[in-house]
């Protein structure tokens, strides 16, 4: 069963995780950008063994705060890759067919089959996040009973429980926490209402969010210290500085589908002795033309 590559943003699985003594930004330099290029192209190779093999799949999750830079993340490090080996999905607010079953259950249905890295934009995580956030968001739930005093802990364990699951089956289940700080995101909201290009980024929510700041980092780190595992982990990486922080996801990324040893398929001999038939009437075929 994979188990997570090390790095210095690991959380670590004991709850020990404390999101004011992680850094919010990296170093700042030209090497970023070398270095996301170099982790890219061994992306692209690495994808193209995990769907020649066909017993892998992998799950990446993104979440942060409103203008962490989730969105332009998931571009950069993923512009190499196949499209046809990658599925991304974004979970906004619950439809009302999905709030008739579990919390689970809309993004079960968009899981990456075997051979495919599937990105989920947000998860089931905004169900411990936003939510425990505002608690009244359950009275549309449907749930049998609230019961606020164990609801969280449940959940907790019904994700550390799912993700053991998909871990036991073959998917490499890496979870990224951008870590952006509340200055950098006020820059970044400013930035979007001054860019005519980037206005239509820009929604009013994210202005009504705010004040809830504190609480938000409150359930992020509940979330992280509750769910970090090493089949599962999470990492907190630095999102003050984007190509630090595409570099270094890419990286890890890299270092997770390495760990698991992906290898193409090796034909049997009875393969071979076809695939020699088959040249030799290549060749044949050739020689009459």
């Amino acid at each position: 069963m994979f188990e997570a590559p090390e790095s210095k943003y690991l959380v670590p699985f004991d709850g020990t995780f404390k999101i004011a003594d992680s850094p919010t930004r990296g170093n700042k330099t030209l090497e970023n950008k070398v270095a996301l290029n170099v982790a890219t192209e061994k992306l692209d190779d690495l994808q193209k063994a995990l769907y020649a093999a066909d017993r892998h799949a992998m799950l990446l999750i993104f979440q942060g705060m409103d203008a962490a830079g989730k969105d332009s993340t998931i571009r950069a490090v993923m512009r190499s890759i196949n499209p046809a080996g990658c599925q991304v999905f974004s979970f906004k607010k619950p439809t009302s067919t999905e709030l008739d079953h579990d919390f689970l259950w809309r993004t079960a249905r968009s899981l990456p089959e075997r051979g495919r890295i599937g990105i989920f934009n947000r998860s089931y995580y905004e169900e411990v996040l936003v939510v425990r956030v505002h608690p009244e968001i359950l009275a549309h739930a449907k749930l049998p009973e609230i019961d606020l005093e164990n609801l969280w802990a449940h959940r907790y364990e019904s994700i550390r429980d799912h993700e053991k699951h998909l871990a036991r089956n073959g998917t490499i289940v890496v979870k990224f926490f951008l870590n952006v700080s509340r200055n950098e995101q006020t820059q970044r909201l400013l930035s979007r209402l001054d860019t005519p290009r980037k206005q239509w980024k820009f929604n009013p929510s994210d202005m009504e969010e705010r004040p809830f700041w504190d609480d938000y980092q409150q359930a992020f780190e509940a979330a992280l210290n509750e769910t970090s595992r090493p089949h599962a982990p999470w990492y907190a990486i630095p999102a003050d500085n984007k190509p630090y922080m595409r570099a270094t996801i890419a990286e890890i990324i890299v270092n997770a589908l390495d760990s698991v040893g992906l290898e193409y398929p090796q034909p049997s001999d009875a393969d071979r002795a076809q695939f020699e038939a088959c040249r030799t009437a290549l060749l044949h075929d050739n020689e009459k033309e």
